[in-house]
Order: structure tokens, then sequence, then C-alpha cells
């Protein structure tokens, strides 16, 4: 891609304005840490799913398009980080081994059994497949581990940093909770040592000067615990906000349900003394009734049912298109979403500098956009299938091939 920079900067496209954010952040310049970081978080008691998708192809996009503006002068890396040191509050459905599973509740997910019995823990379990469904679709990242990061002290400066700012932790936390959870919240989790289990115990005293708390257990003891070294782990709004400022976090997207979640972290960053990422607050997918996705109801498309019948790209188009609006997610999106891919590389070969840049398939390709083309189209495709009344694909090959004459699958793979 050698598109100008002057193009490139009166871009209009969301994933420029983004970027574009980005770099305002940082004043156009390398920061301390020696890059740019972007960040996308996952949650290991569950697998990997469409939306995982889309956050993390969205974020790429906006990462390729801070990289072509400032001319790849400035690193980049992209962290995906797994909260795989989360209490494991419920044993999910679709697993074996349930009754096993139930033994190690309320226990940190890396410390849980794999009912599957392949890794050493439900949380690395999770973890493996979300870098294989991540390598799957070539994506370029670093991995992160909650558990890791307090474990090994990562975290420690950080949390040091926040039981010193304790009292306006709490003032910004309070209001946001009910009148009974308010009596016995604290940010810091302690990790039993005895049954190493996350517990939601009422702290009694704060000691700056040890860098302990003095948490109450259920049999009304009082017990004295370290906050760093994996002793502790925070709530979930503090812990967002913790790891932004440990990392220095410059760009993190999430869905519209996490937004007060933002709001809160952003406001405990500042009193940590670091600065909040940049974000975009994307729509949740709605089913074909126009009701909300829901992983419990099943009412939305998987991953597996969108790539069995389009490639990746298009489901990649699918998420570039207007993430702030809310968009019907079922199975007639396919084969429109194809099409409208197709249509968009084909216009590409064409287009002006200043038309690819607001082209979808520069940014689902990084501004290197292939011939991949195709002799019909997915609704054609479809009609001519529903007319051949055929389901061997040798039948549907011939009406091809005297539609587009030279045509096979070799030749015309999508």
């Amino acid at each position: 891609m050698n598109i100008p920079i002057e193009i490139l900067n009166d871009a209009k496209s969301w994933v420029y304005v983004e970027a574009k954010k980005v770099i305002k952040r940082i004043g156009g310049k390398t920061p301390e840490k020696g890059y740019v970081l972007f960040e996308t978080g996952y949650g290991p008691s569950g697998l990997p799913h469409i939306g995982t998708f889309g956050e993390v192809c969205r974020t790429t996009m906006v990462m390729k398009a801070f990289e072509q503006l400032t001319e790849g002068k400035i690193p980049t890396k992209l962290i995906c980080f797994s909260d795989d040191m989360d209490g494991f509050r419920k044993v999910p459905e679709n697993v074996p081994n349930r009754d096993d599973l139930a033994k190690y509740l309320n226990k940190p997910l890396t410390k849980v059994i794999d009912p599957f019995g392949c890794c050493e823990g439900f949380g690395q379990h999770n973890n493996k497949l979300l870098r294989k469904f991540l390598d799957d679709f070539n994506f370029e990242y670093e991995f992160a581990s909650s558990t890791e990061y307090y474990t090994s002290g990562k975290f420690d400066e950080a949390l040091i940093k926040l039981l010193n700012n304790y009292e306006k932790v709490q003032n910004i936390m309070l209001p946001t909770l009910g009148e009974e959870r308010a009596k016995t919240y604290s940010p810091f989790l302690p990790v039993c040592p005895e049954t190493g289990k996350v517990l939601q115990a009422p702290v009694t005293k704060v000691d700056t000067t040890n860098n302990t708390i003095t948490y109450r257990r259920d049999d009304g003891e009082e017990v004295e615990t370290k906050i760093t070294g994996g002793a502790c782990k925070l709530q979930w709004k503090p812990d967002w906000a913790l790891r932004w400022y440990a990392l220095d976090v410059d760009y993190e997207m999430c869905g519209k349900d996490l937004k007060p979640s933002v709001d809160v972290s952003e406001k405990i960053v500042r009193v940590l003394g670091g600065k909040p990422p940049e974000n975009l607050v994307y729509e949740l997918f709605l089913d074909e009734q126009g009701s909300k996705i829901s992983k419990s109801k099943g009412n939305g498309l998987s991953i597996d049912d969108w790539l069995k019948y389009a490639p990746q790209e298009s489901l990649s188009l699918f998420m570039y298109q207007k993430p702030k609006t809310a968009k019907k997610l079922y199975f007639d999106v396919i084969p429109k979403t194809m099409d409208e891919y197709l249509t968009w590389v084909e216009k590409y070969k064409t287009q002006e500098d200043k038309q690819k840049v607001e082209n979808p398939a520069h940014h689902i390709h990084g501004g290197n956009v292939p011939d991949n083309s195709s002799p019909i189209s997915f609704a054609l495709l479809l009609n001519l299938a529903s007319v051949a009344n055929s389901s061997d694909p040798k039948v549907l090959w011939a009406f091809i091939s005297k539609y587009s004459p030279g045509a096979t699958p070799e030749k015309s793979p999508k």
C-alpha cells in the first residue's frame, strides 16, 4: 500500500477517526514504554465466541490504521488479556464432569480442574482455546494471563498504589452499589490461604506501611494478608482500572453493556495518577426479531455457523460496518454480507486513493487487498441451488461453468 499520508490524514472512516484519537493521546510520539498498547479482554469462564472475534478484529483494524497514519514509525502491541484469576462462580451447563467442577466453586479459574482432562486447569483450557481461536484467524497479538500478572508481582506496584488510595477508590465505588453490598464491599478480594478460594469478605483494616489488609471470614475470625504476590485480586471495575494503569493501556473498546464499568474504571485510573485509554463503545448484536442476543438463550449465530457458509473476510466486513449501531445477526445476513464484500473488493481495483481509504476492504486487509473475486454472487448461488434442487456439488458446478466458462473449484475458491 502506497497511499500518500495527506490522504490518510483526511480519511473519515471510523477506523481512522479512532486511530487519530490515539495519536492525539500520545502527542504523536512513542510513549516511554516504547510502544502504543492496544488491549482486548477475555473472560475464560466460557468459550471464545463471535463477540470475541469482533472485538479483536475491530481493535486490529484500528491498530493497523494507526500504523498507516504514523507510517510505521511508532511501535504497536495488541494484548489479549485473560481474566483467568476470577473466582469460578457457576458451573457451565455444557461441560462434562459437572459434579466434580462444583467442588471448585469460588476458586480462581486457573485452580479449577479441567473437565475435559487435557490441561492443568479450566482457565488454562479456555485460554488454550482462545489462543487457537486467534491463531486460526492469523491475528497478531500477545497473550496475557491475570493469574500470571498477579502471582509474579507484575501488578504489585499498582496494587500498593491502589491500597494507598483505598478511601478514594471506595468513594468512587460505594455510590454505584446497592445498600447491602456497600456495607461489606472492598476492592480487594483476598485469596484464602487454606481453601484457595477468592473471598468476598469485608475488610476491617488497611495497613499501608506493611501493604496488608485485614478481613473478616464467615466464622468471624479476622485474618491479615498481604495484597501482593497473588494473595489478593481486585473486584471487576478496580481490576480493569488496575490493568489500564499498570500496563499503560492506550486503547480498548467494549460493548455498550460495559459503558458504566468504563466510567467507573476511568475515575479509578485518575485517582491512581494514570490516564484512561481511548475507548470505543460498540453496540450489541440483535436476533432476527430485534431482541438482544444471549449466549444462555442461544438466539444468535455462532462463529462456526457463519464460517460454515462464508469466509472470514465477510465476517470481518460485518464487524467493520457501523460498530455503534445495533445490528441483527441471523442467517440471511451471511449471503448479503458476502456479496457486499465481493462488491467492495471489486470496486477497490479501480478506485482512487481517497476512495480506497473509505472502502471497508481496505481495513479488512490492512491496506493490502487481494483479488478475492467470484464469478457469481452468493445470492445467485442460492437461487441456483434452489432451482437445481440438488445437493450434489457436481450438478451445481455444471450450471456454474455454463454461466461462467472456466470456473472451477480450484480457480474460483470463493
